[in-house]
């Protein structure tokens, strides 16, 4: 079989992509894979860790500011239209499977005049407007949440799945996890971050944990700054002649975001729909902060839903303050009997068969 997997632009929509190729290559060795992304994403940066062939096509997000914009757009999104066009003919794939991001738009319409069978996974609950409009191209829809399937007009190609998630998350504990990051056993391990780009009102209040943590004993704080804040973040400490101790690692971009999950007690993050869906996989507590400058205001409803099973702590970014935050870190940090009960009802809201369930209901289309 030869499968084209597209999503780009973040790691929300690359990584689903990547855990449904590795399924597709765990249940046929012999499936051949493509990955299909655009240059603007970080997915020509990441995929190609993976061993997976890339090729790129042209995109471009809806910009309604100016008539000159929407051409712009338009022109763009025919142009990868043809690249892809061109990307079918040589690979000549069964399945296109598009998991979000502009990029999807002009591979699935590829795909579809190809005669490929066409599949979105829409992740969050609150769909966007590439795969709303989408929906017509493709066999089927796989939902992160039930509550989208309202916004799409065909409900027979509705499948719920969950959102995917790659196999090496489920196969950490926290121990190895540890040995391999180097990281003392018995420390409580918090891990801040807010996605593959940075959160700038997250950073703000994790900077100020970070000097609470720092050179604290029994503790150790991970904070993923995101690629967009790392440079400042430094400059601040620099400013403020805070030296760093050894309990304190900052880094710009998480890659193996499998082993720092399953090393950490307590998880402090945006609540995107993969990273609701690992940080439930590993079983962690978390402090989930929603991005209010998102569609639908779908990163509520993602973490609503794990708060609402005792899984999380969910803060509004409006009510997000740093005393706050400090406290309800070290009250978790204090009762670790509390941590490790959120972390038990987290993993009780895992999508625990979505690659299966993703794999199946194609095979069943084929």
């Amino acid at each position: 079989m030869r499968v084209i997997v597209t999503g780009g632009g973040t790691g929300g929509h690359i990584y689903p992509a990547l855990a449904i190729a590795d399924k597709f290559k765990e249940m046929d060795p012999e499936t051949e894979i493509l990955y299909v992304g655009n240059e603007e994403g970080i997915e020509k940066d990441v995929v190609p860790k993976t061993g997976y062939p890339m090729e790129l096509v042209d995109a471009r997000w809806l910009d309604k500011s100016s008539p000159w914009q929407l051409i712009k757009t338009g022109a763009r999104v025919a142009k990868g239209v043809l690249e892809a066009n061109r990307v079918m003919r040589k690979f000549k794939p069964d399945v296109v499977i598009g998991t979000g991001g502009y990029v999807c738009f002009p591979v699935i319409i590829a795909g579809k005049r190809f005669g490929a069978r066409t599949f979105l996974h829409e992740q969050n609950a609150f769909p966007g407007l590439a795969n709303r409009t989408l929906e017509k191209y493709v066999n089927k829809v796989f939902l992160g949440f039930s509550d989208a399937a309202k916004y799409f007009k065909d409900p027979s190609k509705m499948v719920e799945a969950g959102n995917p998630v790659r196999k090496s998350f489920f196969s950490l504990n926290k121990t190895e996890a540890r040995k391999k990051l180097g990281f003392p056993q018995d420390d409580f391990i918090v891990f801040s971050f807010g996605g593959s780009l940075g959160a700038e009102k997250i950073n703000e209040v994790a900077f100020e944990l970070m000097q609470v943590v720092n050179g604290h004993e029994k503790m150790r704080m991970v904070f993923g700054t995101g690629k967009w804040y790392y440079d400042s973040i430094i400059k601040k400490a620099e400013e403020r002649g805070i030296v760093l101790k050894d309990n304190i690692l900052i880094k710009d971009y998480i890659d193996d975001m499998e082993n720092y999950l399953a090393a950490s007690d307590l998880i402090i993050s945006r609540a995107g729909a993969l990273s609701v869906a690992e940080t439930t996989v590993c079983g962690r507590a978390c402090i989930l902060i929603p991005s209010p400058n998102v569609t639908g205001n779908h990163q509520y409803y993602n973490a609503k839903a794990v708060a609402d099973r005792g899984g999380a702590i969910l803060i509004e970014e409006k009510d997000l303050t740093s005393e706050g935050l400090i406290k309800e870190v070290m009250h978790l940090k204090n009762n670790p009997e509390i941590a490790e009960k959120m972390g038990r009802a987290a993993r009780a809201c895992a999508p625990m068969k979505a690659l299966d369930i993703i794999y199946d209901e194609i095979q069943a289309v084929l």
